[in-house]
């Protein structure tokens, strides 16, 4: 089982629940599973990596963003369930990139969510993932990161 010690120890602290950018809830819960909504690299209620990669933005900085994406999922997920020991896997992500019509690596850009997603949780991290290249997305954003958990049942 997951503890949140786990995080203290990467040095990892999650940042406050981000507020919904337009109309919708930030997470939805059925059964055993959490939908989470697509998440901005947001920090302290800024945007903190716009434009399209890699005219715009860095492969390195667009990964970042998904690290970050993915750290604001995990503080949603937390706010939803109380705590991440409940978590008892990641079930998929999925990556939109804001690219150059030339771009071809989405993929790296991805990485940095999967590969702090392991990183953490080890093999419940492991998930299945969608990387999508697109023309623009919300707020000008570089990246945004959506995400499946699957938690422990309600009792």
């Amino acid at each position: 089982m997951f503890q949140e010690s786990r995080l203290e120890e990467l040095k990892i602290v999650l940042p406050t629940p981000p507020s919904p950018v337009a109309a919708y809830i930030p997470a939805v819960r059925t059964g055993d599973l959490v939908f989470v909504s697509g998440q901005l690299p947001m920090a302290s209620g800024q945007l903190t990596v716009t434009g399209k990669v890699p005219s715009a933005v860095s492969i390195e900085a667009a990964a970042e963003g998904a690290r970050l994406c993915i750290l604001n999922s995990l503080a949603i997920l937390k706010a939803t369930v109380g705590n991440l020991a409940k978590l008892k896997r990641v079930v998929r992500i999925g990556v939109f990139v804001q690219s150059d019509l030339d771009f071809a690596e989405q993929a790296l850009v991805a990485n940095g969510a999967s590969e702090l997603l392991q990183k953490i949780f080890g093999d419940i991290g492991r998930h299945a993932r969608t990387t999508i290249g697109v023309a623009a997305l919300p707020l000008n954003a570089a990246v945004e990161v959506e995400a499946i958990y699957e938690v422990m049942p309600q009792v």
